[in-house]
């Protein structure tokens, strides 16, 4: 066996089981949104209070990632993944049996706190585990499970809410992370921190003005990701008009383009990031252009959704050029990340819901989502002109 065959032999169990971590952190995120219904006729409350579900658990991850990240900068990171998806069991157990609504929002927000912890620390790990050259990739493969999420678990799971009990899909979800925790201990070898940063180093990564316009790239423009998937079934209803049943299949569309982009992407930028973020982002816009267009047709909506959800891949190269480009306080970046991301999700159906009430047609929202994929390019350009100007290029370009 070849040393190459070794050292990926190696490594397999644990990316697959770090990205089974992801996997789980996607169901508990994506599939309350499809069963905010159900848990509305639970409650006898409206849609609206029900949508404070989805709510708190931002706020959870908004707290938690830095949080988390800054408690843990000294812990073994094995040890650390542990700890959080102990965290995702208990919350989605809580969940499962909440008896109020408040009560469940209260508990949504602890779902939510390791949410960001756990990424960053996964794909810290992955990367130290990547050769030269394949960082990219290897974080990839750990942010695979959340894209695998929304092809399989979400459905599945909206499936099982609709014929048995939204507290029931919480209640695997809570197995699932059980599941996870015994092979993250068994399978995910000790990765001691062997240099942990100071606080100082760490809130230092802030003064950074290209972890910045690197970090607005998704704080802008993965709105526009957002902006059009919240009102995807809105714009299937009103303006596509073909039965419900496509709604998931758009869905799905979506996931599987997600995934493979997760894939392409990756590959693309391990030789040279930053021109293939620069790419994928006037590319997106394109798309989101086309999406206006393309909703007259279900066939042509499908392959656009699909080509909106491969946009997505950006995001382990967007992670891996912010470790590029700040030696230190890898920790805060992890978490800035997932607080973009969570950001991004609450401007991007800001935006849309601005231009729908200004009497928009749904999907007119693709003109929103192609104005923050825009912005987004325009961090890209800010970005690149500082680098350009510091002669600061990632290593694998």
């Amino acid at each position: 066996m070849s040393a190459s065959q070794s050292h990926r032999g190696a490594v397999v169990w644990p990316i697959l089981v770090m990205a089974l971590g992801t996997f789980v952190l996607g169901l508990t995120e994506f599939s309350s949104m499809s069963m905010l219904p159900l848990i509305a006729e639970t409650y006898s409350v409206s849609p609206s209070m029900a949508g404070n579900v989805i709510s708190g658990y931002a706020i959870g991850v908004v707290i938690g990632a830095p949080l988390f990240m800054l408690l843990t900068n000294k812990t073994n990171r094995r040890t650390s993944l542990i700890i959080f998806v102990v965290m995702i069991f208990v919350a989605n157990g809580l969940s499962a049996i909440a008896s109020s609504l408040p009560e469940l929002v209260f508990y949504r927000v602890l779902s939510g706190l390791p949410h960001g912890a756990y990424f960053g620390t996964a794909l810290l790990v992955a990367a130290s585990m990547a050769p030269e050259g394949k960082r990219a990739s290897y974080m990839s493969m750990v942010f695979a499970g959340l894209t695998i999420a929304t092809i399989v678990g979400v459905p599945m799971a909206t499936l099982i809410g609709q014929n048995m009990s939204w507290r029931v899909c919480m209640g695997i979800v809570a197995a699932l992370a059980l599941f996870t925790i015994l092979l993250i201990y068994f399978l995910v070898p000790s990765c001691p921190v062997t240099q942990p940063s100071k606080l100082r180093e760490e809130f230092g990564v802030l003064k950074n003005k290209l972890v910045w316009s690197i970090s607005g790239i998704i704080f802008v423009g993965f709105g526009g990701v957002f902006c059009i998937y919240t009102y995807l079934a809105d714009t299937i209803i009103n303006v596509t008009q073909t039965p419900e049943v496509t709604i998931s299949i758009a869905m799905m569309m979506f996931g599987i383009g997600t995934t493979i982009g997760n894939w392409l992407i990756s590959k693309l930028a391990d030789k040279s990031p930053l021109t293939t973020t620069g790419i994928a982002l006037m590319c997106s816009v394109g798309v989101s252009i086309m999406y206006v267009f393309a909703a007259s047709n279900i066939w042509w909506l499908y392959i656009t959704v699909f080509l909106l959800g491969a946009s997505v891949g950006l995001a382990a190269v967007i992670q891996s050029m912010l470790l590029d480009v700040s030696p230190t306080g890898h920790a805060m970046i992890g978490a800035l990340v997932q607080c973009a991301f969570n950001t991004a999700n609450a401007i991007g159906p800001m935006v849309g819901g601005a231009m729908l009430a200004s009497g928009a047609s749904f999907n007119q929202t693709g003109y929103a989502s192609a104005m923050l994929f825009f912005g987004g390019f325009i961090m890209w350009a800010l970005s690149y002109i500082q680098m350009r100007h510091k002669a600061l290029v990632p290593a694998t370009s």
